[in-house]
Formats: C-alpha cells, structure tokens, sequence
C-alpha cells in the first residue's frame, strides 16, 4: 500500500488469495467493501503508518471493524 493504491488480498484458511490492486480513492474502498461482503463475514487489516491511518479510517467509516499491524524486527516476548 502507498500513496497511489493499495493492494487487496484475503485468506481462507491458510491459503491467501492476491485479488489485485485499487486505486487509493474512498469511492474505490467503498466499492471494495460491498465486494467482499457482510461485515461479519471476517477480519480486515491495515498497515499501520500514514497511508495505513488513512484507510482504517475509511473502513472504520463505512462500518467495518479494522485491525492496523505493523511489522517489527526485534521478536515479541
């Protein structure tokens, strides 16, 4: 994810599934929410950092519960 677009992807199981690219655009993640169904129907992350902050929000607007995850270099005890 960057400024210009962000990359969509979804797990069932183990398996993750690559389903492409939108435009980073409010009406595009909208329109992405009504694809992957009913809010319930699973989990939705975000990166954290400035474009990350950005979509959870818009996510957090149209309803749909969101988790922001960051990745670190040191192990977590």
């Amino acid at each position: 994810m960057h400024a210009a677009t962000i990359a969509v992807a979804e797990r069932d199981g183990g398996e993750v599934r690559v389903m492409g690219t939108i435009p980073n655009r409010e009406e595009s993640v909208r329109k992405l929410v009504g694809k992957l169904g009913p809010v319930g129907a699973g989990r939705r992350a975000t990166r954290r950092g400035r474009t990350g902050y950005a979509l959870y929000w818009q996510l957090e607007k149209l309803g749909v519960p969101c988790v922001l995850v960051g990745w670190r270099r040191r192990s977590c005890r």
